[in-house]
């Protein structure tokens, strides 16, 4: 018998799952707290609670991480050269302060415009190899002609040996600076994603796991580890994506609309007939714009620790998230008490920082670039459970909210209070910590808005379900204001949303909410067993999806029946015939799909290919102007079964 093993190394917790590869079922899963910066230990604690006998014959594994996103967004990633080829114009700050930009590049057509300034190159790679660890070049209009991005590549490559990284082999899309980001993010990746997938890769081993290890992407697809290793920027949301191609196959549903309900976000995503639905857009990630291919995805910063809060006869959840007050009690057994006898903050001085139920924790982050201000009030924290009455004894003064704003952005303090946990600890549907302190909170703010604890644990879960509903509407009516959505769920009415697709929910709070989307909704609302681990095993259900556009131009619009040019990632070809340019096109995005799925170690034979074309076509011409193909190909991970 063999198995499948699927882990997520997400934002709170990393999950393992089982899958018995003969009926495609998983028969065991765990969770353990995700370990920082290294997420390796996280992921030893998740596989430790599965049965040992079963990991003996794992055949696959397949990895989903947020470690790409948390490097980015945390600046952790390694330092990188970035070289810039003909006439951009840059208008913000770019990412790194080893830069050049050098005349080259061409233009629509893949002609040369300048020639290669292959001197400057020379002497920026000798004068910056020793600061940076790896190289990122984009070269104008490379989507044409990858020319000099190739000799600049060979150029690097010899005079320093370090990694180089070209725009044109991460994406296929205009926009120039765009993919200039793009091809510097995945360059400061490489160590990072070399190193843990390596890691994991040797702690699999060391189970005596003989396995083939593959890794999530952000379209939702798999890809083997060696690909992934040149490739990290495309990891980056895999969780989002894993959630999505998780519940699809927990549910049993090739089409279906997902909400993921997390610790810090929720997130509302479609999946039809297998294949996600795409973004028009590159993912953004940290501020910058990419040319990433990425799920269609519509989040809002509400999850199960978001903090709820109270301000005259208002009451806000989130958009920050906070630790819990449940799970605060288990970390700290003196912070029950201490949240009983919490003095109730005056009216005036009530808002996001200043609760009953709010405490802040001293983090371990590096202390850097900080006021005489902040640093007091730094100092008066303690690395547990503090609260502004015992920040205002240390330094005589109350705090002001902006300098607590600025230390919790700097990541200098870790913020308590209640969330939505906590008010379904109040309700008992969800239990697994400290259901005394939750109670105790919700006491202190029902208490201010004249609820007792139960009205305000509802209240919360409530409008959480409505905001739920909203954002799944909202995904679907595009262009329509989300506020205005938003209100009609506030009318009581006969009347409801009609959802003709089936609505899956997971995460771990999501068991809660089945009752309320249902009453919301006019829909299929399904909880999947194993919601809890949908990421997880959403890294198992991927797919190998693989997609190839070819853009085929005449050579002059002058003469347009003349000459033909076909642009792909492979470069630049011309034909004298539109059909032998159109079968060429063709059959190099069927050729490069199965190369793919061969190099990723899916089924050649059950690779699913589909061609779609697009022309534009003016009156009078007897060929089209512009012809899109766009080669789509869907396969399997290979499982090698036991003979019988």
């Amino acid at each position: 018998m063999s198995y499948s093993l699927g882990i997520d190394a997400g934002g709170t917790y990393t999950d393992a799952v089982l899958l018995r590869d003969e009926d495609n079922t998983i028969i065991q899963s765990n969770k353990a707290l995700t370990s920082y910066p290294d997420p390796l230990d996280g992921i030893k604690r998740s596989i430790d609670g599965l049965d040992p006998t079963c990991l003996k014959n794992v055949k696959v594994v397949s990895v989903s991480t947020t470690l790409s996103t948390n490097s980015i967004l945390e600046g952790t990633g390694f330092p990188v050269a970035m070289i810039l080829i003909g006439n951009y114009e840059i208008k913000q700050e770019l990412p790194t302060s080893h830069f050049l930009q050098v005349s080259g590049g061409h233009d629509h057509n893949g002609v040369e415009t300048n020639s290669l300034d292959t001197e400057s190159i020379r002497e920026f790679a000798l004068q910056v190899k020793s600061q940076v660890s790896a190289f990122a070049i984009s070269s104008y209009f490379s989507i044409r002609n990858h020319d000099h991005e190739l000799i600049t590549k060979e150029i690097i490559r010899d005079l320093t040996g370090l990694p180089v990284v070209c725009s044109h082999e991460l994406s296929q899309d205009l926009g120039a600076f765009e993919r200039a980001v793009t091809a510097f993010l995945n360059a400061q990746l490489l160590p990072v994603t070399e190193r843990f997938m390596k890691n994991v890769e040797a702690e699999i081993k060391s189970r005596g796991i003989d396995a083939k290890i593959f890794m999530l992407k952000c379209d939702g697809s798999v890809i083997g580890i060696q690909s992934a290793l040149k490739k990290p920027i495309e990891s980056i949301f895999s969780g989002p994506a894993g959630s999505l191609v998780g519940a699809s196959f927990l549910a049993k549903k090739e089409t279906c609309a997902v909400i993921d309900v997390g610790g810090t976000s929720t997130d509302i995503s479609v999946i039809y007939n297998g294949v996600p639905d795409m973004s028009d857009a590159g993912a953004v990630v940290g501020g910058w714009k990419t040319r990433v291919k990425a799920i269609k995805m519509e989040t809002s910063a509400m999850g199960g620790d978001s903090h709820v809060w109270v301000k005259g006869k208002d009451i806000t959840i989130g958009p920050r998230r906070v630790i819990p007050l449940c799970r605060a009690a288990i970390l700290y057994p003196d912070f029950p008490e201490q949240l009983k006898t919490n003095p109730i903050p005056s009216k005036m001085q009530l808002g996001v920082n200043y609760q009953p139920t709010k405490f802040y924790l001293r983090t371990d982050y590096e202390v850097m670039n900080i006021s005489e201000e902040e640093k007091k009030v730094l100092d008066a924290v303690k690395k547990h459970p503090t609260s502004i009455t015992e920040i205002f004894n240390r330094i005589k003064k109350y705090p002001t909210s902006s300098v607590l704003d600025s230390l919790i952005q700097k990541r200098l303090l870790q913020p308590i209070g209640f969330t939505l946990t906590d008010a379904l600890h109040v309700l008992g549907e969800y239990t697994e910590r400290n259901v005394e302190a939750s109670n105790t909170g919700a006491d202190l703010l029902g208490s201010l808005v004249g609820m007792d604890r139960y009205e305000f644990a509802r209240y919360i879960k409530a409008e959480f379900a409505k905001n739920m509903a909203c954002d799944l509407i909202s995904f679907f009516l595009e262009g329509v204001e989300k506020k205005e959505i938003r209100k009609i769920f506030d009318i009581r009415s006969p009347a409801k949303f009609k959802v003709e697709v089936p609505v899956v929910l997971i995460g771990g709070p999501a068991t809660a909410f089945v009752e309320n989307m249902k009453e919301i909704l006019d829909a299929e609302i399904i909880l999947p067993e194993y919601s809890n681990v949908g990421n997880a095993a959403g890294a198992l259900a991927a797919k190998g999806i693989r997609r190839f556009e070819v853009l085929i131009r005449p050579a002059s619009m002058a003469a347009p029946d003349w000459e033909f040019l076909v642009f792909s990632e492979h470069g630049k070809s011309n034909f004298y015939e539109y059909k032998e340019a159109l079968d060429y096109a063709v059959t190099l995005g069927e050729t490069t799909v199965h190369s793919y799925m061969k190099d990723a170690g899916l089924d050649s034979n059950h690779i699913k290919i589909d061609v779609q074309k697009e022309e534009i076509i003016p009156v009078g011409w007897k060929t089209p102007m512009e012809t899109k193909i766009v080669v789509l190909g869907v396969g399997n991970r290979k499982i090698e079964q036991d003979c019988c």
